[in-house]
C-alpha cells in the first residue's frame, strides 16, 4: 500500500503529523525529480510486513510503446521472502527492462536496507549535455556530485571567464553537497552524500550585520512573518533571497527588484524567509506565479533597499569589519535535537553513492529506517 501511494500521479493524502506540515500537496517531487536525472528507475522499500520492488522507465515504455504510465511493481512478504501471486508479469517485466536479471538479484537490493523500513532508489541512462557527456561530474570530487555548468564546457572561453565564473557562482547551483548542507532551514535529518556526512549549516550563522524583519501579507490573516537580513560574509557577489517553503529551500539567491538594476544597490545581502502561505510548484524549485508571490518579492525588495540604505549607505559600513563566522556542525544540531526530545539515532540517513555498471553511470539514493519524516 505504501508504494502505490508514493507512485500514485496527481495524488496525496499527505497531512500534517506531530504539527509537521508537509512541503507540497504532491510530494517530494521524487517521480518528477527522477526523471529528469535519468530515464529509468528503480526502487526498492520495505514498511515492516512487506518489501516492494517498483520501476519507473521511460525505456520500458517506449519499449512496449505505452500510451498510458505503467509500473511495474512486485511485492513480497517481508518474513517469508515470496512473491504475491499477481507480482508475476511485473517480475518478468523487470527483469528484462531493468538492471537486474533475476529474482535473488532483487532480493539483493532489498537485504541492502537495513532495517525493517526504508528505501532505496536507483537511477540509471543519466541525463546527458549536447556533447555526449553526463550532466554530473563524479570525478572532480570524490565526495561530491556536482553538475556542468555550461558556459565552462564552451570551447571559445577563456579560463579567466571559467574562474571569475566559479567565484561567482553559488556553490549550491553546481554542488550536490552544498545544495544539500542548506537545503533546511532547520535540519531535522542526517545527510550522506557518497560515504562522507554532509555538514549542515544555519545560513544566518555565516552573516554579518545582522538585521530582523517582518512581513505581514495583507492578503492573509497570519501571524507576521520573520525575515532575517544580513551581509555574505563569505562572497560579496553571491546575494539574494533564500526562499524556504515549510522547511525546505525552493529558491537560492533569488535577486529582487533592487538587485537586478545597474548598479551596486542591494549587492551582497541576503534575506532568509519562510513562505508557507505560497504554492510551491510542482518539481519544489519554484513558486506558482500569483499576486500573493509578486507582492512579497515587492515587500522583499523594499526592505532590502531599506536595510542597504541603514548599513552600506555610507562607505564606513560599506566593507564589514567584523565577520563572525559560526560552523554549525551535525553534532551541535543533535545537541539540539535532543533538548526536544528527539535521540540522535532516531535520525533517517539518506545515503546516495554512484557505482559503474557495465557500460552504464548509475546513480543510488538510500534512506534508512525510521520513515517517519512527512517532509
Amino acid at each position: 500500500m505504501f508504494f502505490l501511494l508514493f507512485s500514485s500521479f496527481g495524488f496525496s493524502d499527505k497531512k500534517t503529523i506531530n504539527g509537521h506540515v508537509p512541503v507540497g500537496l504532491y510530494g517530494n517531487g521524487f517521480k518528477s525529480g527522477s526523471m529528469r536525472l535519468g530515464k529509468d528507475a528503480i526502487v526498492f522499500t520495505k514498511n515492516g510486513t512487506t518489501m516492494c520492488v517498483g520501476l519507473l522507465s521511460q525505456s520500458y515504455l517506449e519499449n512496449i510503446k505505452a500510451k498510458q504510465i505503467v509500473l511495474p511493481i512486485i511485492t513480497y512478504c517481508q518474513k517469508s521472502r515470496r512473491k504475491k501471486d499477481q507480482s508475476k508479469a511485473s517480475l518478468n517485466a523487470i527483469m528484462k527492462h531493468s538492471l537486474f536479471c533475476t529474482d535473488w538479484e532483487l532480493l539483493e537490493q532489498l537485504d541492502a536496507i537495513t532495517g525493517e523500513h526504508g528505501t532505496r532508489v536507483i537511477i540509471w541512462n543519466l541525463r546527458k549535455t549536447f556533447n555526449g557527456q553526463t550532466e554530473f561530474d563524479f570525478d572532480e570530487d570524490e565526495n561530491d556530485i556536482r553538475i556542468l555548468v555550461d558556459i565552462m564546457n564552451t570551447p571559445c572561453k577563456t579560463q579567466k571567464t571559467k574562474v571569475t565564473l566559479e567565484q561567482s557562482e553559488p556553490q549550491c547551483k553546481s554542488s550536490l553537497r552544498a545544495y544539500c548542507s542548506i537545503l533546511y532551514l532547520e535540519p531535522r535529518m542526517e545527510i550522506i552524500l557518497r560515504g562522507q556526512k554532509v555538514i549542515t549549516q544555519l545560513f544566518s550563522k555565516s552573516l554579518s550585520n545582522i538585521e530582523k524583519y517582518t512581513y505581514k501579507p495583507r492578503f492573509l490573516t497570519i501571524e507576521k512573518i520573520p525575515i532575517t537580513f544580513g551581509k555574505n560574509a563569505e562572497n560579496m557577489e553571491q546575494y539574494g533571497i533564500m526562499m524556504y517553503h515549510k522547511n525546505r529551500l525552493i529558491k537560492a539567491y533569488e535577486r529582487v527588484g533592487c538587485q537586478r538594476k545597474a548598479g551596486n544597490t542591494g549587492v551582497g545581502v541576503i534575506g532568509i524567509i519562510e513562505c508557507n502561505y505560497l504554492k510551491t510548484a510542482h518539481n519544489k524549485q519554484d513558486f506558482d506565479s500569483s499576486s500573493e508571490y509578486s507582492n512579497t518579492m515587492k515587500s522583499l525588495d523594499r526592505k532590502v533597499l531599506h536595510y542597504w540604505q541603514k548599513y552600506c549607505g555610507n562607505s564606513s559600513t560599506n566593507c564589514p569589519s567584523r565577520r563572525i563566522l559560526i560552523q554549525e556542525t551535525h553534532e551541535e544540531i543533535h545537541t539540539q535535537m535532543r533538548t526536544r526530545g528527539q535521540e540522535n539515532n532516531g535520525l533517517p540517513v539518506i545515503t546516495s553513492y554512484y557505482s559503474l555498471a557495465p557500460k552504464r553511470y548509475v546513480w543510488f539514493s538510500e534512506m534508512q529506517s525510521p520513515l517517519n519524516l512527512n517532509l
